[in-house]
């Protein structure tokens, strides 16, 4: 095993909240024996706050690959410029402007623009507009007491995806509608991290909590990609646990992705470099089930 992934809310820390002590530690072991990837519908300022802030200094930051909305934007860690962004593929001006017009549209129209929110109900992620209903900030409980059997937010996207004929519209997380360019999801993401890094797919494994049929984990699955269901970060925590030991048998794998000596380096977070970046695109994903997660 060459590569492990991860999804981020509800798989490594709850949603929008801090990776707990005892997580960031079992990845540090974990990224000591093998390259880890996190990716996930959010951006790199959640990555910031909800993981890096939470990994222990000895935590080797240059074997951790980070694919904000779905692996249409990748960042990597060097010691000369911290966090610096390899490529984004970012929504024309045009698509943003729909995007976010449909959805206050619809949101209105189905008395699902809620009065009470906590911080922005509409986020421009660069290569993916998300709208949280009840605000990116809301605390957990409100937001899995909002619409515990998905229909609020199935019904939001049949209108939104019925208007932006070119453009992707699926459920995110539990109070969440992203929308994206076509064909992108996470598969697409382990597709391009399988490109920027040569590492094969079948010697990854993919770790998330929404891998049946319509979760937002799901296409990995359906891509082919090894993958092991978790109800939680409990789940994960124990499932990573037991997971270090045995990778002794597999030899380290050394950094494909980026060249130069890169020695370890403090986890606390870092300013992001963004550098000049083509508007390249790449394939569409896809995804075949294991056992139920809770819903988010």
């Amino acid at each position: 095993m060459r590569l492990v992934a991860f999804d981020l809310d509800d798989t490594l820390s709850e949603s929008k909240s801090p990776m707990k002590e005892t997580m960031g530690e079992a990845l540090a072991d974990l990224l000591d024996k093998t390259q880890v990837c996190i990716i996930s519908g959010g951006q790199f300022g959640q990555f910031e706050g909800q993981v890096l802030a939470h990994l222990p200094e000895r935590a080797d930051l240059t074997k951790l690959h980070l694919m904000p909305t779905c692996g249409t934007r990748y960042l990597r860690f060097t010691p000369v410029q911290g966090w610096t962004e390899v490529y984004a593929h970012n929504l024309s001006e045009n698509e943003k402007t729909s995007a976010i017009n449909a959805v206050e549209l619809w949101a209105q129209q189905l008395g699902l623009w809620e009065e009470h929110h906590w911080g922005p109900r509409i986020e421009d992620r660069g290569s993916q507009i998300t709208f949280s209903a009840l605000g990116q900030e809301a605390p957990v409980a409100a937001k899995k007491a909002w619409d515990p059997d998905g229909s609020k937010r199935e019904a939001l996207r049949e209108h939104i995806s019925a208007e932006l004929g070119d453009l992707e519209v699926r459920a995110g997380g539990s109070t969440s509608i992203d929308i994206t360019r076509r064909g992108i999801d996470k598969a697409y993401g382990m597709r391009e991290l399988e490109t920027q890094t040569g590492i094969d797919l079948q010697d990854m494994l993919f770790v998330g909590d929404r891998l049946v049929p319509g979760g937002n984990d799901y296409p990995v699955q359906e891509l082919g990609v090894p993958v092991h269901a978790v109800s939680g970060p409990e789940d994960t925590l124990a499932f990573v646990t037991a997971l270090v030991p045995t990778l002794d048998e597999y030899p380290v794998v050394s950094d494909t992705a980026v060249s130069g000596d890169l020695a370890r380096h403090p986890a606390r977070s870092r300013r992001v470099h963004i550098p000049a970046v083509s508007e390249s695109t790449s394939d569409r994903c896809s995804c075949t089930p294991s056992r139920p997660p809770e819903q988010d």
